[in-house]
């Protein structure tokens, strides 16, 4: 089931939540609607749920027009950050409820309720949970029994709303790891909000970068990672340094059209002697030990601008570097931008 959104605008009062929004999702891929609170990502979810209703544009279902039908005429599912699930119902229940309650000459029987749903569970690898209650499972049981229920109607479309916003970091690369391998398997058209730049480029076939109700940009991981549109891209997927003016010639030059030179923190090298007519001359501030990585933070002599550093836990003790000492850092991967662009 492919999506179209066609210029989709939607206010609420003064606040403008999207701004002229077109967006293809292809049929059977995993998209991820990634940007900052506020941005947009979770009314596009609504609107493409049937939950919210846009003031203007159109919304295709392969190729159709579903902008004013009812969310029941969808055919989506829909799984939100608090699972929703029901506290009186068993898990067997909860994952059945949305076949049962269809109209009787739609509903399945029990028996084929039964199998469907101790399929879903085994599918979501927690059928041996099917008797117990929701207050009984850990946080990432209950939102693979969340998505279990949201894919017992058979939706067309699965949407997920921050679904593992409420777990912890550990659950959540879990989860995240098993929902990539989940679809591999049934290739349902899905769309994910997340604010978590990580989980969306380890997850999602492609990504949409949201920022004040427009699309920054759609892409790949890679491409949106490795070929950023804008400074907000850039900034948004990972630590970034700023030079206001161009990096060359071993130092910051000023630069007419107020460019702005950018560059990741894992793409600064840190060298006792420069390398070559790139590396600037800088202190070290402060050194951060990080589990694997190590962030240094240096003041780049002469400009006095502070830039971070992020070396490998091998990388920083084979140089042994000392908080105070004059080093050369060398930037790697440096992109240009004009400084008229807002963020």
């Amino acid at each position: 089931m492919s999506i179209e959104l066609e210029s989709i605008n939607k206010q609420f009062g003064d606040f403008t939540a999207l701004d002229n929004v077109s967006l293809t999702i292809p049929a059977g891929e995993l998209v991820a609607l990634l940007g900052p609170s506020g941005c947009g990502k979770t009314t596009l979810l609504r609107i493409i749920a049937g939950l919210e209703s846009a003031d203007a544009g159109r919304i295709l279902f392969n190729g159709e027009n579903t902008t004013d039908r009812h969310v029941r005429e969808r055919k989506v599912g829909f799984v939100f950050q608090h699972y929703a699930l029901f506290k009186h119902m068993t898990v067997f229940d909860n994952v059945a409820f949305g076949l049962t309650v269809r109209p009787r000459s739609s509903r399945p029987s029990k028996g084929e309720i039964r199998d469907k749903v101790m399929g879903l569970l085994k599918l979501v690898q927690l059928d041996f949970l099917a008797d117990r209650y929701p207050a009984q499972l850990s946080g990432g049981q209950r939102q693979r029994i969340a998505l279990a229920r949201a894919l017992a109607v058979e939706p067309q479309v699965l949407l997920l709303d921050e679904p593992f916003g409420a777990l912890d970091a550990q659950v959540r690369a879990e989860l995240r790891r098993w929902l990539r391998r989940l679809h591999d398997e049934i290739h349902v058209t899905s769309v994910f909000v997340t604010h978590d730049q990580e989980e969306a480029l380890e997850v999602a076939d492609r990504i949409v970068v949201m920022n004040k109700g427009r699309v920054e940009q759609a892409g790949t991981p890679d491409q949106v990672y490795d070929h950023p549109a804008n400074p907000f891209v850039l900034n948004f997927l990972g630590n970034v340094n700023l030079f206001h003016g161009r990096l060359q010639h071993g130092g910051i030059e000023p630069d007419s059209r107020n460019a702005v030179s950018y560059v990741r923190s894992h793409d600064i090298e840190i060298e006792r002697s420069p390398q070559d007519s790139t590396a600037l001359r800088a202190e070290i501030k402060h050194i951060q030990k990080l589990g694997p990585s190590v962030r240094v933070t240096l003041v780049v002599a002469g400009g006095g601008e502070f830039i971070e550093a992020e070396l490998t836990r091998d990388t920083y003790q084979s140089i042994g570097l000392q908080q105070g000492e004059q080093v050369y850092v060398r930037p790697r991967q440096v992109r240009v931008f004009v400084e008229d662009y807002q963020i």
